[in-house]
Parts: C-alpha cells; sequence; structure tokens
C-alpha cells in the first residue's frame, strides 16, 4: 500500500481532534474542506457520501467510527480499499487499549497514547503492524476508563450480585412515609439539522427519566414503555434480567430523587414531516435576501406541530446576520424582536406559541456602508431554544406505573414530561 499524506480524528462537529502529518505538500485547509463538503454537505446523494472523495487535489478516504471520523489523505493513486482496512484497523487497535471504547471522549482522554500507537503503525506514512498483540509487547500503557465505562460496569455487577442474592444495596428496609408519593420526569432533548430546502439533514432526541420516591418499606416498582427505545442505559437498581425477557422496568427504587434510565432515538431517513419517527416540535422557512450592498430582507415563518392543546415557553429564535450589520425594522404576529450587536443576531422572543400555529417575522435589516471590500458571508445556520411541557418528541409513552409493597398502602403516582431544545438549527 502506498504511503499516507496524512491522518486526521474528526469529530462530529468537524474539530480536529488528533492529527498526523506525514509529507510537505499536503494542504492545511484540509480539515475545512472535509468538513464543508462531508460533514455539513446540504447534499445526501451517494458521492456526497462515499468514503472516497476529491478535493483540492488530494483523496479524501475516510472512515466514520461512532461520533468520530477517521480521514486519511493522499496525493498518489493509492488502493482506496487498502487504506479503507487500515483505518479500521486503527479503531480496533484503540478499542483493544481502551476498554472497547472509542468515541471523542476516548481520543481527548487517551490522545498521548493515541500519538505514541500511531508512531507505531506509520512510519513516514507507511503502514507497519497494527495487531493489538503484537503493540501491548511494545507499548505497555493502558488507556483510562471514562467514568461511563465504569458506571455500566459498577451496574453490571451490581445485577449480578441482585440476581445470586437478592440483597439490595442502595435500600433499606427501615424507610418510612406518612404520605407515599412517586413523580417520574421523562426529558427529552431534541437536536435537529434542517436544510434550507426543509430536509432534516441530521436529528435525534436524548431522554432521561428521573425519578423521586417518597415510598416506605421496600417496594416493588413497575414501569411500562411503548418500544420507541434506544441505546438504553439503566440505573443499577433495574432489574436487567426481566427487561430484556418481558420488556418491563421492574425496580426497587433508591430513596429520594435519582436517574431510572438514559436513551436516545434516531428515527429512520428521510426524516418525516409531519409522520412516523421522531416529530420534530417545530419547522422554519427562513429566506434572507441581498437587496444591494448595504440592505437585507428577512422573513421567517415558523410552524409548530405538536398538538394544538399544549404551549412550547420561552421560545427564543436567533438569525445570524453579517458584522456589519448596523440596525433592523421588524414586523411580528407576536413576540417582541431586535438586533444583538453581541451576538450579531436578530433575536425573536416568544414567551408562549401555540401547538398547530404559525408565527411569521419580516425584518428589513440595514448595514454599514464602508469601502473596504465586503467579506463573504458564510450564513450560519438559524438557531432556537424552547421548552414544551407533556410533550414527548420520540413518541415514547409511560404505558403504566405500579407500585407495590406488602403492607399495600396508598400510593400518589405523578408522571410528567419535558420536550425541550439542544442544537436546533435550520439553514437559510
Amino acid at each position: 500500500m502506498d504511503s499516507l499524506g496524512a491522518i486526521y480524528f474528526i469529530s462530529g462537529r468537524g474539530d480536529v481532534l488528533i492529527q498526523r502529518t506525514y509529507r510537505d505538500d499536503i494542504d492545511k485547509n484540509i480539515p475545512a474542506a472535509f468538513r464543508t463538503n462531508v460533514i455539513n454537505s446540504k447534499s445526501l446523494d451517494s458521492a456526497s457520501t462515499a468514503p472516497v472523495r476529491q478535493f483540492i487535489g488530494s483523496s479524501f478516504i475516510h472512515l466514520r467510527a461512532g461520533s468520530v471520523y477517521l480521514l486519511a489523505i493522499t496525493r498518489t493513486n493509492s488502493n482506496a480499499m487498502m487504506i479503507l482496512q487500515f483505518l479500521s484497523k486503527v479503531v480496533d487497535l484503540i478499542k483493544s487499549y481502551c476498554h472497547g471504547d472509542f468515541n471523542e471522549e476516548v481520543i481527548k482522554a487517551n490522545f498521548v497514547l493515541i500519538y505514541e500507537l500511531l508512531d507505531e503503525i506509520l512510519d513516514f506514512g507507511y503502514p507497519q503492524i497494527s495487531e493489538p498483540a503484537v503493540l501491548k509487547s511494545l507499548i505497555f500503557q493502558k488507556g483510562f476508563v471514562l467514568e461511563s465505562t465504569k458506571k455500566k460496569r459498577e451496574a453490571a455487577a451490581q445485577n449480578a450480585t441482585l440476581q445470586v442474592t437478592g440483597a439490595v444495596g442502595w435500600r433499606q428496609d427501615s424507610i418510612k412515609y406518612k404520605k407515599n408519593e412517586v413523580f417520574l420526569d421523562a426529558i427529552e432533548t431534541v437536536n435537529m439539522l434542517m436544510s434550507a430546502q426543509g430536509s432534516v439533514l441530521r436529528c435525534d432526541v436524548q431522554g432521561r427519566v428521573v425519578m423521586k420516591c417518597f415510598l416506605s418499606g421496600m417496594p416493588d416498582v413497575k414501569l411500562g414503555l411503548n418500544d420507541k427505545l434506544e441505546d438504553v442505559t439503566f440505573h443499577p437498581c433495574v432489574n436487567l434480567g426481566r427487561f430484556q425477557a418481558e420488556q418491563v422496568v421492574s425496580f426497587v427504587p433508591p430513596d429520594g430523587e435519582f436517574e431510572l434510565m438514559k436513551y436516545r432515538c434516531t428515527g429512520e431517513e428521510p426524516w418525516p414531516w409531519p409522520g412516523q419517527g421522531i416529530n420534530l416540535p417545530f419547522k422554519a422557512v427562513v429566506l434572507v435576501t441581498e437587496k444591494g450592498r448595504t440592505r437585507l430582507e428577512v422573513s421567517v415563518k415558523l410552524k409548530s406541530s405538536f398538538p394544538s392543546n399544549l404551549f412550547a415557553t420561552n421560545v427564543i429564535v436567533l438569525i445570524p446576520m453579517p458584522e456589519q450589520t448596523a440596525r433592523a425594522n421588524f414586523q411580528l404576529s407576536t413576540g417582541k424582536a431586535k438586533y444583538d450587536p453581541k451576538r450579531g443576531s436578530l433575536v425573536w422572543k416568544i414567551k408562549r406559541f401555540a401547538g398547530d400555529a404559525e408565527q411569521s417575522l419580516s425584518a428589513s435589516v440595514e448595514q454599514i456602508a464602508t469601502t473596504r471590500e465586503k467579506k463573504a458571508w458564510s450564513r450560519p445556520p438559524m438557531g432556537m431554544s424552547f421548552q414544551i411541557p407533556m410533550h414527548s418528541a420520540s413518541g415514547v409513552r409511560v404505558q403504566y406505573l405500579k407500585v407495590w409493597e406488602k403492607s399495600s398502602y396508598k400510593v400518589d403516582k405523578w408522571v410528567r414530561k419535558l420536550c425541550k431544545s439542544g442544537d436546533y438549527h435550520t439553514r437559510f
């Protein structure tokens, strides 16, 4: 296999985590070109997602492992399949040193080890031995164990103890309350990137189920959920064997507040609007038109897709503007708007946004006239923040919440939901 000119580890946001350059002719703009043409590409066709691409006189050969891209650069007519196989072996090698994990956190925590491994497996860009068994006889350093990995191992150990001995180490039998209550909060964070043409490029929902249990004795709690969950992790109190067999979350809860579980939903491509899968709470249509050198016309239409009996609160819309912006005049259907020079954006605030409704903003933006050459404007995407009580974007539903205790006391049960924004952006 021919030599590599450079190798990069790049995050899903396009940040360079690790890089090694082996040739003087490698362009310094490679990370930016990869971020623009691959990670942030507006096109979803097969050419734009191919693992081998040609830019700025170089071959970009990349492999995605979880949230990280491995990018190899070569300016020669190299065997792309062999390079992809080598990148895959690099991932396997790092996993073998880092307890089976490979993600952005692992790379940041182990960059010294990874640089040392790269020095062994690439000699001036030429691949060398990459077998873990051989390299572990040369490099004895071990990767750091992430806190998330520790928790998974502790949970597995505690569940194994529970299955064998029936012991519950997180609760005492002597707990007593005059009023027995359970509070369950399902909190979801929605992340979305929509193209200027209205197609969803990326979206996912990160969910947490938080409980507050004020229960006497040793109660047995059962939580029934529908089948919308992906990538679920549980608190050590959950009976994993029963969940795998019956899809029932069964547990003896710790006293007080604790995080029962986390989950992640990604939906299926193409993401519907509206339809099955993730139900995006808002869709925006943004038009920004340049009128000469000193004026912009901005139009935003914002439509909510959640039920009409619900309301979003504290809705904030940020529309980035060029740095030479001076002032803006607005026409609004609701809320308040202003130009904020500190944020470099038009800021539209709506205290209460009803479900199944549409609101609009129009703005005439004036820019400072200058004799200097005008810089090209990159048009960063419009961002949103919001909260929607009693709404689930993923479709996860609590079907039942049951509490049994040998004294058969009465339990007051409260279930709440909250959907809020994460990275929620629309290009224009």
